[in-house]
């Protein structure tokens, strides 16, 4: 609330005052001083009117033109002109002084009431004036008009009455107490549906408010309040029938006048602390203003508990007065105790303009501000002279003005330079500003001029122009103005682009109706038009194109367009409630179009001036400025800690306001593929390829990606639409964008993609004829697998073309087979068998075998080399002769199956016996063999062969109808027929035939058990022991094993050793171990069984000792090979035990094989080897007890022929002995002999090899390291001991050799001289790694 004024000037006490009615122009004050004096809204004095005593009442007429005063001690009533500022003195012609007057709301009359009661009623407009005597008996005190000229007026005689104009009395009636303060208003009702002022107010006693109703004049209200509200100051109507009364102790207090709460305290509040003194409201503010305490408070009708604002006047120490607005609100005054009168400003015209980023506003009657928010310039304070009407603002200049004047001025960086003032030749409706030009628009005109035209070096005509021309018959009813355009809107509909620069029109654009407002973007490329129809649209000069603005308000006041320029195409439309965000999509793919983005309610009493950036500058009644953010809008403020349905909700906005940088931001935040996606479509809709891109790629989409980068270059707009809308999978729009573009084609090939082939075909007329024959053959594809053969065959026959043979094989084909689904067989036959695929043969004929034309389909299969379908064709149709002929090619065993029991039907048995081998059914190639062909032989080789169960039964059969009893049982139990071969067994004494086939089966415990007991029975030992051991009766088996007779001797012991092997059952051992030693016959059996008994128990420690003294009993009995294999076999089973090898083994091993190896190198000629290994066994002699001479006589012999003469004499002395000469061979013994007499002592030196341990260099056949004392390994193949770099070892018992000799003796040998397996020279691998041998051989 700004003070505008005030009038401290000494009025006397107690201060009168009224406003102007309507205008509130000027405003009547008086005091004690007898001057009622008139001020402008200013504060400026106008004119004053002196009285003869003080003023009684003084009230303004309707349209506030006249001003009536009545004073004391004067008959005369004084009239004020507004108009001409002159007073006038009217007689009353009473003879008593008055005491009041009032004006009548609808016509020119004026009521004055006398001390005595008289009443006078003056028409102003005729002069006449009608005195009434008597009206009332004492002084008339208050009194008023109502809409239908009814005068209500009460005096000091308790008395109220109702006059008509002519002041004949209509209605009266008496109350309890002095009237005071008396108004009309209207009795409301239930169904609220009177308007007439039928209801008379009235305070009574300063009390009591009486409501005296006109149509019920009996049933008159008197409403009591409480005793501590103290007296009633003042009261008022307002709204829908309520009363606000304020009471002298500060409070506040509404009540009804609803006919079921007449009276009832609807609102109460103390509003001051000590008293009230006067209260006033304003319809148009919707305000009520209060007064008492040293302040004034405004209160919000609607919600009077709100405090609007409040006016402290602390200097006023005496108290407050009275108060009164102005019928606009612009303004309210407040009397004082002390005489003086404050004016306050409480609601200002909302006047404003803006340009660009600039905004001029009025922020007091007489005062603009200039500001620019954005660019964060200071404020400029305009004072100016008049109070406006209008007012514009350009980049570097202000306008403001009234009726047909504007004032301008120079807003430059030295200040405010006041320029000229203009005068128009009308009254100015609005004016436009920009750089250098302004255009006033008045009575359908406008006048473009320059601003300042001493500054510019301009033409002449340049200077100022009028519009229309003379000879254009149209009013224009809107303009703006931008730095390159004069635009303006006419009552014909035409809205004309003048061009400054170029001094004339650019563009025209019809409207069927008239333009009543437009609106440019800042650069005029685009403008907003609101016709008279209430109806907006988005015009683009440039394409000559309008947009309609959906869901435009009819209540629109404005637009404004977005001035962030990284937002261009977002406006704003207004009106007093609310404002609509709008976004003009000028690049879609769908075209430009003109969106509703959302809605951002508006204050009351705000104006919109500026937008940017999504912040809508608003000035306010107050003269104040208000930012309101624009709810679509509000993804600019803080993201964080956001719910993800308000982050989805806000990427809707940025994606309908084209920002998608900020929507990229948000969906960061969201980090949801659906979001991205969303973003991702707005992008390709809004034909941003490049930002799609990226949000493509941010989400790993590569497919879309690729096909982007390949369209991002294509500079025809239609051509990349379409793609785009392909993209989106909008395909009807694609191809009209496509057919549009400079590459029509592309619809064609969209269609064929998509397989629309009717739409292919359409296209493919008009665009690419050639194109027809491979669209037909396609989409008959297509019809052929919906089953629409019609359509189909007739598309294949079109698609033929005669010069491209595999296109045309195909469509061929297709025909072939339509033409056989519809029926026309002969020809689909025939096109099938002309035609060179088997494929389309197959297929044909499937088609005709489901159509059960067998003969048709028989003969294409056939034809293509299908020779299992064609013979099950023909089958199907009796055709055994084509069945036969095709049967050398038929793989199916089925069509074998079926031909041979044809055959067999028809007595071809030997034909039939093929096809059923053919078709693997055994069982009948039997059962024709034994029963038509007679030949056993055959059948049983086939049983044999394929193991048949159910051939095996015939064959057995067979058999036994012969009275070949063993054979049926051989077959019985192939058959699985254990029970009846066990009968037929018992019957014809077969058991033992039986006994060894069923040996030799997979057979059950049971089956074994029966033929045990059978032998058993028969005291057949050996047999009944066996089957006990195969059904696991060990004990049983044992007993039997034990009781056979000395023929079955060796078989038993063995089967014995086997049964207490499997048993592990220390008593059956124990029992076993006994026989072997003859504790139970007194016979002690071979020591070999013994050994095989600890072999079979896997007591490998035991039966190492008893190998041992098995191989030197066989060693002294002259067995050696028995002896070694003895020993080796023995020496492995250890080794596979990881056992270790006894010393004493492996030393007779080694000496053994040495003599085995004796045999070898002899035989082979290599004297030498020979020796060495015959002197190593030489030198164990007492080993080799039956053999000493023979042995020693070969020592000789051997180390002679290898000129080993040293070692021969020795050994040679030897057999001289007493007890070998005599034995000595004879052929020999002289040359023996000979050597002993005359010695030769010289020997060849036996050559050193390293030792694999420490290598230390020893005699190769030395097997003790004399540097290290380890033995180290002999080689199998010659005896020495193993080198390092020559070794290898043999594949099956892995004993060490040494590779190049092991090589030389598989030349003429073919087994291992060790373990006698078959062993060749590719089998060896030479042993890099032989330390493992070498710790394996120590560990032993």
């Amino acid at each position: 609330m700004k003070r505008i004024f005030s009038l401290v000037e000494n009025l006397g006490t107690p201060v009168q005052f009224t406003w102007q009615k309507l205008s509130g122009n000027y405003l009547a004050v008086t005091g004690a001083d007898h001057i009622v004096k008139i001020f402008d809204r200013h504060g400026q004095k106008r004119s004053e009117i002196n009285l003869p005593g003080n003023c009684v009442s003084m009230d303004w007429d309707k349209d506030g033109d006249i001003l009536a005063v009545i004073a004391e001690k004067s008959s005369c009533i004084y009239l004020w002109d507004a108009n001409t500022n002159k007073t006038s003195q009217l007689d009353s012609g009473m003879r008593d002084e008055m005491s009041f007057l009032v004006w009548s709301k609808v016509g020119s009359f004026l009521a004055v009431g006398t001390m005595k009661g008289n009443l006078l009623i003056y028409n102003h407009q005729t002069s006449r004036k009608i005195p009434v005597l008597g009206k009332h008996t004492k002084r008339i005190t208050c009194g008023c008009w109502n809409s239908e000229n009814l005068l209500a007026l009460g005096g000091e005689d308790k008395m109220i009455t109702v006059s008509n104009q002519e002041g004949d009395t209509v209605r009266q009636t008496s109350v309890r107490f002095e009237p005071s303060d008396m108004q009309f208003s209207t009795k409301k009702m239930d169904d609220r549906g009177s308007s007439t002022e039928n209801t008379i107010s009235v305070v009574i006693g300063k009390r009591n408010l009486f409501l005296y109703y006109l149509n019920e004049p009996d049933t008159p209200v008197d409403v009591e309040f409480q005793q501590q509200y103290g007296n009633i100051v003042c009261y008022s109507w307002y709204g829908d029938g309520y009363i606000l009364i304020g009471f002298s102790r500060g409070n506040l207090v509404v009540i009804s006048t609803h006919i079921r709460e007449i009276g009832q305290e609807i609102f109460q509040t103390r509003d001051y602390k000590d008293s009230l003194t006067s209260i006033a409201l304003s319809q148009s503010l919707n305000k009520a203003a209060t007064c008492g305490d040293n302040c004034v408070k405004i209160h919000d009708l609607t919600e009077l508990k709100d405090m609007y604002a409040i006016i402290n006047l602390d200097d006023e120490n005496k108290g407050l007065g009275t108060l009164s607005w102005t019928d606009d609100g612009q303004l309210l005054a407040l009397s004082t105790q002390m005489g003086s009168l404050h004016v306050f400003l409480t609601k200002l015209p909302i006047l404003g303009d803006s340009c660009q980023t600039r905004i001029a506003y009025l922020t007091s009657l007489l005062e603009v501000t200039v500001a620019n928010l954005v660019e964060g310039e200071q404020p400029i304070i305009i004072s100016v002279d008049v109070e406006p009407n209008f007012v514009a603002v350009g980049l570097y200049h202000l306008a403001v003005g009234m009726n047909n004047r504007a004032w301008f001025y120079s807003l430059g960086d030295n200040g405010v330079r006041k320029l000229k003032d203009m005068e128009y030749l009308g009254t100015v409706a609005s004016v436009c500003l920009h750089s250098d030009y302004a255009a006033a628009l008045f009575e359908g005109k406008v006048q473009l001029h320059l601003i300042e035209t001493e500054i510019l070096n301009t033409q002449e005509e340049r200077e100022t122009r009028l519009f229309p021309a003379v000879d254009d018959k149209c009013r224009i009813l809107c303009h703006a103005l931008t730095g390159d355009f004069l635009i303006y809107g006419t009552d014909t509909g035409v809205i004309q682009y003048f061009f400054i620069e170029d001094w004339q029109f650019v563009s025209e654009y019809r409207h069927p109706v008239s333009v009543k407002k437009i609106f440019p973007d800042p650069d005029g490329t685009r403008l907003v038009f609101i016709d008279e129809k209430s109806d907006g649209f988005v015009y683009c000069p440039i394409n000559d194109a309008t947009y309609e603005i959906p869901d435009l308000s009819p209540t629109i006041k404005g637009v404004l367009w977005e001035n962030w320029p990284m937002n261009k195409g977002v406006f704003l439309a207004y009106d007093d409630d609310k404002a609509y965000t709008y976004v003009f999509h000028k690049d879609t793919i769908q075209g430009s179009k003109v969106i509703l983005a959302g809605g951002t309610k508006v204050p009351f009493s705000h104006k919109p001036l500026l937008l940017y950036n999504g912040e809508l500058t608003c000035q306010t009644q107050s003269g104040k400025l208000n930012n309101i953010y624009l709810s679509t809008h509000s993804f600019l403020y803080n993201l964080k800690d956001l719910h993800p349905t308000d982050l989805r909700q806000m990427l809707s906005q940025t994606l309908m306001l084209k920002r998608f940088s900020d929507a990229w931001e948000i969906c960061k935040i969201l980090m949801d593929p659906d979001a991205w996606r969303e973003l991702a479509r707005a992008c390709l809709h809004h034909m941003e390829v490049d930002f799609a891109i990226r949000v493509y790629r941010t989400i790993g989409d590569v497919g879309i990606v690729m096909s982007l980068e390949q369209i991002k270059g294509i500079e025809d707009y239609s051509l990349l639409a379409g793609h785009l809308a392909m993209f989106t999978n909008d395909f009807n729009l694609a191809q009209d964008l496509y057919l549009a573009s400079s590459c029509p084609i592309a619809a064609l090939e969209m269609r064929r993609d998509l397989q629309h082939w009717d739409s292919a075909l359409q296209l493919a007329k008009r665009l690419a004829p050639d194109q027809i024959p491979f669209i037909s053959k396609e989409y008959a594809i297509q019809l052929e697998f919906t089953g629409d053969y019609v359509n189909a065959l007739a598309h294949y026959e079109k698609g033929i073309t005669g010069d491209n043979k595999e296109h045309d094989d195909v469509c061929l084909a297709g025909v072939a087979q339509m033409a056989i689904r519809m029926g026309d067989i002969r020809r689909g036959a025939n096109q099938a068998l002309k035609h060179p695929s088997r494929v389309l043969k197959r297929d044909c004929g499937a088609i005709l075998e489901n159509m059960k034309q067998f003969s048709e389909a028989a003969q294409l299969y056939e034809k293509g080399l299908y020779y299992d379908k064609a013979a099950s064709v023909y089958i199907r149709c009796k055709n055994w002769a084509k069945v036969g002929e095709l049967l050398p090619h038929v793989s199916s065993p089925k069509i074998h199956l079926q031909y041979a029991k044809a055959k067999e039907a028809d007595g071809r048995y030997k034909e039939a016996v093929v096809a059923y081998e053919s078709a693997k059914q055994w069982n009948s190639v039997i059962r024709i063999y034994l029963d038509h062909l007679n030949n056993p032989e055959k059948a049983v080789s086939i049983v044999r062969e394929t193991q048949s169960l159910d051939g095996a039964k015939m064959v057995a059969r067979f058999f036994l109808q012969l009275g070949d009893y063993g054979s049926a049982i051989q077959f019985l139990v192939m058959s699985k027929c254990n029970n009846e071969a066990f009968t037929l067994a018992q019957q014809h004494n077969k058991m033992e035939i039986y006994a060894d086939i069923i040996g030799s089966e997979d057979t059950t415990n049971e089956d074994y058990q029966s033929i045990a007991l059978y032998f058993e029975g028969e005291k057949k030992h050996l047999q009944a022991g066996k089957f006990f051991l195969l059904c696991g009766q060990y004990s049983r088996a044992l007993k039997h094993f034990l009781k056979c007779s000395n023929s079955e001797d060796n078989v038993a012991i063995e089967m014995a050793i086997e049964t207490v092997g499997q048993a592990k059952d220390e008593l059956l051992t124990n029992q076993l171990i006994d026989h072997l030693m003859g504790e139970s016959d007194g016979m002690p059996k071979d020591a070999k069984y013994l050994f095989r008994l600890y072999m079979a128990l896997k007591q490998y420690r035991e039966a190492a000792r008893t190998a041992i003294i098995i191989a030197r009993e066989e060693q002294s009995a002259g067995n050696y090979r028995n002896a070694h294999d003895v020993l080796f076999s023995m020496y492995a089973e250890l080794k596979s035990q990881k056992i270790k090898i006894p010393s004493e083994m492996a030393t007779n091993l080694m000496i053994l094989h040495s003599y085995v190896l004796v045999k070898i190198h002899v035989k082979n000629g290599d004297h030498l080897k020979g020796a060495r290994m015959l002197i190593r066994v030489a030198n164990n002699i007492s080993k080799f007890p039956s053999h000493i001479v023979p042995i020693l006589t070969s020592t000789v012999i051997e180390c002679h022929r290898a000129g080993l003469r040293n070692s021969a004499f020795s050994f040679a002395a030897m057999l001289m002995r007493p007890e070998y000469r005599n034995k000595i061979d004879a052929k020999y013994k002289k040359k023996i002999e000979g050597m002993v007499r005359r010695p030769y002592t010289t020997e060849t030196e036996e050559t050193t090899t390293p030792c694999p341990f420490c290598q230390f260099l020893l005699p190769e056949c030395e097997l003790l390291c004399p540097g290290c004392k380890n033995n180290i390994p002999y080689c199998i193949a010659t005896g020495r001991h193993m080198v390092k770099d020559d070794w290898t070892m043999c594949p099956h018992c892995e004993f060490p050799a040494l590779y190049s000799e092991l090589k030389i003796m598989l030349n003429t040998e073919s087994t291992c001289p060790m373990c006698s397996e078959r062993l060749n020279a590719g089998q060896l691998k030479k042993v890099s790694d032989y330390t493992q041998y070498l710790r394996a051989d120590m560990e032993q």
